[in-house]
């Protein structure tokens, strides 16, 4: 597979998973949590917080897909290794990070604020588990595409 054919395939996966997660956002979140509100209306006050904490979970997560779409042009410029893509897979790294940080304590704040279950909490600590394991991935793939970018430099140079 040349350089091309990866970089389409990436932006083909890339709109994807913007694609999915427009709808997880701003359709299946939005009707779960209309549903939630109308079987109990006890939660209702609930409802808005919890929609507006998540959909800020989002900003980061298109960020890193824009940041990603920017990887996949320089792959298909045949620039894969790059000073420019460590850095933007840092700012990935760096973005999932923040992210699990303000998943964790908006979880956090929420339970506090008695807006949510003990439980909520538990299983949010999955999804920080998952932005861990992002985070670790992008800053070790950085280090990586670094490296092969200092080598290729040191080859060009001695040709």
């Amino acid at each position: 597979m040349n350089n091309r054919k990866l970089s389409a395939w990436l932006k083909g996966i890339i709109i994807g998973i913007g694609i999915c997660g427009l709808i997880v956002y701003f359709v299946i979140l939005p009707s779960i949590a209309a549903s939630m509100r109308a079987s109990y209306p006890e939660f209702s006050t609930r409802h808005w917080p919890w929609l507006i904490f998540l959909w800020g979970t989002a900003l980061p997560c298109f960020a890193a897909l824009i940041m990603g779409w920017m990887i996949a042009v320089n792959i298909g410029k045949d620039r894969s290794f790059s000073e420019k893509n460590a850095r933007l897979l840092q700012r990935i790294a760096w973005l999932a990070a923040g992210d699990t940080a303000y998943f964790f304590l908006g979880n956090t704040v929420l339970l506090f604020l008695s807006m949510s279950h003990p439980g909520i909490l538990l299983l949010s600590l999955l999804v920080c588990f998952a932005g861990v394991a992002v985070t670790v991935a992008a800053v070790c793939l950085s280090h990586l595409v670094y490296k092969a970018a200092d080598l290729q430099e040191q080859s060009d140079l001695t040709i």
